[in-house]
């Protein structure tokens, strides 16, 4: 390399290094500069130093999680993903529509356990693609699956649990009926990449996953001050510019809105039953960098989450990156968009955490933060809310796992 190229390599190389400590000093990284931190893996030491550090100051060394069940309402779903195994045609063998019956007996058997949280996730607008399941509804008494999932909410309060629904995209008026039933909504912006909608990408047969649909609908639950679960896919096609701005996207809404509480950075999984079973997993350091890239880009408020089962060799390189939040654990139900991928278990979590100087804590679908910001939390919700934290309580997992 010539001397006044290898002088510029150099003197770019320091200049991120002091970019990294922006952060730290309340100042905002720059596009470029969280471009760059991404795609040098030089600069990873520096970069997880920071992120680390910014996690202790606005979460101190306790990490959480929330003891959930997985209530899959349906797996009907209009999208074509070529990454998804959750999806089903009502045809398939696989497929399924949840009862009343089958969810409350769920319900019950997760509260038994200990668990706080109904995670109701399910396909997107099924009944605008599959006549037979407009018939499935209309034998439940419902119009919509947006109106059946209010009920199925309803269900799971009446066992004792909190609702946290994940259905796709909801319109502002169907988001303001959920907010009665759910503590908290949620929906993955996944990219804000349109060119992954074009022929031959992952969102090609895909319509909800348009990406401005899907900001819209992020938009509107701030707009209606919803405490909302958002976050990125990772090695699906996207470059790490179009990752910067995902997290930038979701930035500029929470700090127009407020109401964004934890961002998940969750990676692809290759499976044999996908479209894209073998495309190429994303790296390990590709992940924790990720990770430490969003503590930094995002506003210390919002946590930071990766799910566990995802990178079960990884937890301590996560923790390490200033990921505060492991996201839902079931006793109970497995994760059915990764079914292969099993939970950990929670006493085994904490001994991870605790070797490496954290703390592991339960949590509500609700983060403390919201449950007495004006607004954000129904008043009709809020005693259960108030249950339910009291069984909390403050104190750290320890080596026991709900029986």
């Amino acid at each position: 390399m010539p001397e006044l190229a290898r002088r510029g390599a150099l003197a770019a190389h320091e200049a991120l290094r002091e970019a990294v400590a922006k952060p730290l000093a309340g100042d905002d990284l720059t596009r470029d500069e969280a471009i760059a931190l991404l795609s040098d893996p030089d600069l990873s030491e520096h970069l997880l130093v920071a992120a680390a550090t910014l996690r202790d100051r606005a979460w101190g060394r306790t990490v959480t999680f929330s003891p959930k069940i997985f209530l899959p309402i349906t797996n009907l779903c209009r999208d074509r993903c070529t990454y998804c195994t959750f999806r089903a045609d009502p045809d398939d063998p696989h497929a399924w529509t949840m009862t009343p019956d089958e969810i409350a007996e769920w319900s019950a058997r997760g509260r038994t356990l200990g668990c706080k949280e109904a995670l109701l996730c399910l396909g997107d607008k099924p009944e605008v693609a599959f006549p037979v399941y407009r018939t499935t509804l209309e034998r439940l008494g419902h119009r919509t699956t947006a109106e059946y999932v209010e009920r199925a909410c309803a269900i799971a309060l009446d066992a004792g649990l909190l609702p946290h629904t994940n259905a796709g995209i909801l319109t502002r008026e169907e988001m303001a009926r959920l907010k009665d039933v759910n503590v908290s909504l949620g929906l993955m912006l996944e990219t804000v990449s349109t060119r992954l909608r074009g022929r031959g990408e992952v969102h090609q047969w895909a319509p909800d996953k348009e990406p401005a649909a899907r900001l819209r609908m992020l938009r509107e639950a701030g707009e209606l001050a919803i405490p909302f679960t958002t976050g990125l896919l990772l090695g699906i096609g996207e470059t790490l510019a179009e990752r910067v701005d995902t997290l930038l996207a979701i930035r500029d809404l929470h700090r127009a809105h407020g109401h964004v509480q934890e961002v998940i950075v969750q990676p692809f999984r290759a499976k044999p039953t996908i479209r894209r079973s073998d495309a190429a997993e994303p790296a390990t350091d590709d992940v924790v960098r990720t990770v430490a890239v969003a503590r930094l880009l995002l506003d210390r408020e919002v946590s930071v989450q990766a799910p566990p089962n995802l990178s079960p060799g990884d937890h301590a390189l996560l923790l390490g990156a200033g990921l505060n939040d492991w996201g839902g654990i079931s006793p109970l139900t497995p994760d059915y968009v990764n079914p292969e991928a099993p939970w950990p278990h929670v006493a085994a979590l904490a001994a991870e955490c605790r070797a490496a100087g954290y703390a592991l804590q339960e949590r509500l679908a609700i983060y403390p933060a919201y449950v007495d910001r004006p607004g954000f939390l129904s008043p009709v919700l809020r005693p259960r809310v108030a249950a339910l934290a009291a069984e909390i309580d403050g104190h750290a997992v320890g080596a026991e796992v709900p029986a």
